[in-house]
């Protein structure tokens, strides 16, 4: 049996902001960020504090 790692999503929101989302494999959001980010790097470092790898 193979296990399905979560889906990462790196995307802009309305305020044209990075934020991140994390999603399991049944479809659930089991995270997200908590405020947006300028730069992208900066929200992938906050991502990666929070298991992305």
């Amino acid at each position: 049996m193979k296990i399905q790692k979560d889906r990462w999503d790196f995307y802009k929101d309305n305020s044209r902001e990075w934020r991140w989302r994390r999603t399991a494999a049944n479809g659930k959001i089991v995270g997200a960020s908590t405020q947006g980010y300028v730069n992208k790097s900066d929200c992938i470092a906050n991502a990666k504090r929070n298991g992305y790898d």
